[in-house]
């Protein structure tokens, strides 16, 4: 009984002390999360009132994100979310038919029939070869009928001599008219190359004095007896074609043959086509006076 009397006042304190100590470390930790919490409001405060910080501070967040989407994209096998570019439609070239007028409209689609391309980038190069022909005094259908000829619509043709892109040009012949546009890989860009080549068959018709004299400078047969047909073959094109935009039916599968118009030596832009067409043959290099090639015999 003794024993248990002195024991009690020691438990007692004991309970006492420890409560004490519990209530110090529970002070000691409320002051020091308030102290932390201080910290991290002043913090905050001040990025907020940094742009520069904020901004940076949501970039890394941001990204920290996407490389988390993109992981659990790609393990599910969504290879396109990595790989995604939100502007990659800017460089297009590409239209809505919608966009162009009637006339415009009636020559994209014919084209798209006629050489199996899609609408929309042929609508951007008839509303192209629009803009440029008026700036350049050219009739847009004649630019049209050069890329028919000489590329098919294939922005990315060559040929064995090197002649590029949509409408054929030389392009280590023409390489100073392509440092405007950054450099002769502009070449393969539909609307540089359509025009580079304007550029460079309006000088060929400036040179030669008259549209088929300038049509035999552009394919480089300016020293032969003849141009293999390839005047000829543009010229009932660009018949067709005017066709097309004045609004009469014409059949995508009209060959060059039997297409017959009067030859007007002065004109950059004739009343009508050319020379009836005939089987062209490849076309040999010129001395100099090559601007241009076919990409294929005809």
């Amino acid at each position: 009984m003794t024993a248990l009397r002195l024991l009690r006042p020691a438990r007692t304190a004991c309970a006492v002390f420890v409560r004490d100590v519990g209530n110090g470390l529970l002070e000691v930790s409320h002051n020091g999360l308030a102290f932390v919490g201080l910290v991290v409001l002043t913090v905050t405060v001040f990025v907020a009132g940094q742009a520069a910080i904020r901004s940076d501070a949501e970039t890394y967040a941001l990204g920290w994100l996407q490389q988390r989407h993109e992981a659990r994209a790609e393990l599910d096998g969504n290879l396109l979310v990595a790989l995604a570019e939100p502007d990659a439609v800017s460089r297009a070239t590409a239209v809505d038919p919608s966009e162009l007028n009637r006339q415009q409209a009636a020559v994209a689609q014919w084209i798209s029939r006629r050489y199996k391309v899609a609408p929309e980038p042929v609508s951007r190069l008839v509303q192209e070869a629009w803009a440029i022909g008026q700036r350049a005094q050219l009739d847009p259908t004649l630019i049209l009928a050069i890329i028919a000829v000489e590329s098919g619509f294939n922005p990315f043709a060559q040929s064995s001599v090197g002649a590029q892109g949509l409408m054929q040009v030389m392009t280590r012949v023409h390489d100073d008219k392509y440092e405007a546009f950054g450099g002769n890989h502009a070449a393969f860009d539909p609307l540089t190359n359509l025009r580079v080549g304007v550029q460079v068959l309006k000088e060929c018709i400036a040179r030669a004095g008259s549209l088929e004299g300038g049509l035999r400078f552009y394919v480089g047969a300016a020293n032969l007896p003849d141009d293999g047909g390839y005047s000829g073959k543009v010229l009932s094109e660009q018949a067709y074609l005017r066709q097309v935009s004045a609004g009469k039916s014409v059949a995508i599968t009209v060959s060059h043959t039997g297409v017959s118009t009067p030859v007007r030596a002065s004109s950059a832009t004739p009343e009508s086509a050319g020379a009836p067409a005939q089987a062209a043959r490849p076309v040999p290099v010129g001395n100099g006076e090559q601007l241009a090639l076919l990409r294929r015999p005809y």
